[in-house]
């Protein structure tokens, strides 16, 4: 029972324990759920499954919506109070964010293999759930009254979306509108997780840089911001009201402005340090899959042919969103665990081959005759690497930081 206790009373002891242990937890649990999908679906393993659920439409949600606001909002909760010199967040309240959200998830998995109503029941669990992170978030935002709010604004009014987004994806269950479907998808990539990521990228990377690179120039152009998210929200209400032939009017400039940011920021230099080095190498697929999104909607206008099938959305979903909580994910808890700021090869070695998943993914589109193999290889390449971070990682949020320190 006392060691129950401790575990419970690490675990609340700072907002990132439980909401990285939830999201490492997904990070396994939804792609082994999607093996097993695939592989039944596609005659590899087993046979077909049914489900009360679409099974691409709960991939994208269980993705999208029940992965990565585990990580965004334990960093966030973990960060807006440095950002704005504001409150910390109280335990009760990232707390109660994450176990309304993980039971959310678990109700939905339920819903899935039995009926779909109960899904529903999950899905407004988490609505509840990440409603009171907004809660919270904005209240430091509104009373706090430091000089820059800028990546917080922003961070704030995409957390608004994403939670618009699960509220869509809701009405949907129940009313089965495919218009309120189509806004969900949307805006969970070009509305909630693109401005966050980027964002967050935007203020991390060149304060990260310029700690542990020598004679480093700190550039963090906010006119190219403000750019960036324009296009964002350019791409994201264009591929929502299907005109897919004029994306790429939007997604060269912001090509070009993240492949222009990756070098400022000194990709190249940041390979002396490995700690370092995964957050730049994942921001560089920012660049690569908007590249892709580009050629994909100007051959789209010219020919009528999407020749790069789900390729972009894979380079962006993988490889940047993906790599990048892996990277932030990996820093935060090192940080916060009283270790010293050092990768070590195994975390190096899995962020590498987690790379494998987003290219393998990419090529199962550029090669259909074998796309069923890829698709599953893919995911057993995630899974292991992912699998092998969280057994890494995991044990660390249940336990006392090493330096004895609180937090």
């Amino acid at each position: 029972m006392n060691r129950l206790l401790a575990i419970r009373d690490h675990l609340s002891a700072a907002p990132h324990r439980s909401l990285f242990l939830a999201g490492a937890s997904q990070g396994v649990l939804t792609v082994l759920w999607w093996v097993f999908d695939l592989t039944g679906r596609y005659g590899i393993a087993g046979s077909m499954t049914h489900w009360s659920i679409a099974p691409t439409w709960a991939h994208a949600f269980l993705m999208v919506y029940g992965f990565f606001p585990f990580f965004i909002f334990g960093f966030l909760f973990t960060t807006y109070p440095s950002w704005m010199n504001g409150d910390k967040v109280k335990p009760h309240e990232y707390v109660a964010t994450c176990v309304l959200m993980a039971a959310g998830v678990v109700l939905f998995y339920v819903g899935l293999l039995t009926h779909k109503v109960i899904s529903i029941a999950g899905v407004e669990l988490m609505l509840v759930g990440w409603g009171i992170a907004i809660y919270v978030l904005f209240r430091i935002l509104l009373t706090t009254t430091a000089q820059d709010k800028r990546h917080a604004s922003v961070a704030s009014i995409a957390l608004l979306m994403g939670w618009l987004g699960v509220a869509a994806y809701l009405v949907w269950l129940v009313t089965e509108n495919p218009v309120v479907l189509n806004f969900s998808r949307h805006a969970g990539i070009w509305f909630f997780l693109l401005p966050i990521v980027l964002t967050v990228s935007h203020r991390m990377i060149p304060f990260f840089s310029s700690r542990v690179l020598d004679n480093y120039e700190m550039v963090r152009p906010y006119w190219m911001l403000w750019l960036m998210l324009a296009c964002i929200a350019a791409h994201g209400s264009l591929q929502w009201l299907e005109l897919s032939a004029y994306l790429w009017i939007a997604d060269f400039p912001l090509a070009a402005c993240a492949l222009y940011l990756s070098y400022r920021w000194g990709f190249l230099r940041s390979f002396s340090v490995s700690l370092l080095a995964v957050l730049h190498f994942s921001f560089a697929w920012l660049g690569v899959s908007m590249l892709l999104y580009g050629v994909q909607s100007l051959t789209y206008m010219l020919s009528g042919n999407m020749v790069l099938g789900l390729a972009p959305l894979h380079a962006l979903g993988i490889g940047f969103f993906a790599s990048m909580i892996l990277a932030m994910a990996s820093r935060v808890t090192i940080g916060h665990s009283g270790r010293p700021l050092e990768l070590d090869r195994l975390t190096w070695v899995l962020f590498l081959g987690f790379q494998a998943t987003a290219v393998i993914r990419i090529l199962s589109e550029v090669v259909p005759m074998i796309a069923p193999i890829l698709y599953v290889l893919a995911a057993l390449v995630w899974l292991a690497c992912f699998g092998l971070w969280t057994a890494k990682y995991a044990p660390i949020y249940w336990r006392q930081r090493v330096d004895g320190k609180p937090g």
